[in-house]
């Protein structure tokens, strides 16, 4: 099945740019295309894509309010990709917070953006956790290092190497479990955080102090 994606940038020609690369790719198919954050919610409740590439600054409404009204109006809201010129942009940490399953740079190759969609469509590693940790040392962490959560200490494992980057397959590893036990922990971990994907749950992690940008605090 196609992953249907859906593309809102107020350049024409990012949109141009982002349309070749995605529907040059085998299995993504481009849906439509917004110029603003505010006709995302009707396009997405018409359209229902997979996946919304968006950029984090547009004129009326930015990726980050847009991205928030999905979070909190869509039952099933597709995962978002926020575009983005800087790396080191507040509006992206603040977009992740938000319920943004990843970012990407406008100069990011081809083949980036195409790793990027299928990495989010999958849940089963996070998307560039370099680029968080970088994001996430900006900020100061303002949580309880997550003792509300009552996780137990296999989730606290699993959670920590979700935060460095690992995958399903790369923690089962780590630990010597099955990759369904890992995947049957992630879900634990995400329900008791509250978090709808990995991204989510490891950004709840760096601002509760769970984890810090130099490693686990506990």
């Amino acid at each position: 099945m196609s992953v249907r994606v859906l593309l809102v940038d107020d350049e024409p020609l990012i949109r141009a740019g982002l349309r070749a690369i995605v529907d040059s790719e085998a299995g993504l198919t481009v849906v439509g295309e917004a110029a603003d954050g505010a006709e995302v919610p009707g396009l997405v409740a018409r359209l229902r894509p997979d996946v919304v590439l968006m950029d984090v600054r547009m004129p009326a409404v930015d990726g980050i309010r847009a991205t928030t009204h999905l979070m909190s109006t869509v039952d099933e809201p597709p995962k978002v990709i926020v575009v983005t010129t800087f790396e080191n942009d507040d509006y992206v940490y603040d977009a992740l917070v938000a319920g943004a399953s990843g970012f990407l740079l406008k100069r990011a190759r081809p083949e980036e953006i195409i790793t990027a969609i299928r990495t989010v469509v999958t849940g089963e590693s996070l998307l560039f956790p370099a680029a968080i940790r970088r994001l996430a040392a900006q900020h100061t962490p303002t949580g309880d290092g997550l003792a509300s959560a009552s996780l137990t200490e296999r989730e606290r494992e699993v959670l920590r190497l979700m935060a460095g980057g690992l995958s399903n397959v790369e923690i089962a590893g780590e630990l010597f479990l099955g990759v369904q036990t890992v995947k049957t922990h992630v879900g634990n971990v995400l329900a008791k955080l509250g978090a709808r994907d990995r991204t989510q749950a490891v950004i709840r992690a760096y601002d509760s102090g769970f984890v810090t940008p130099a490693g686990p605090t506990t």
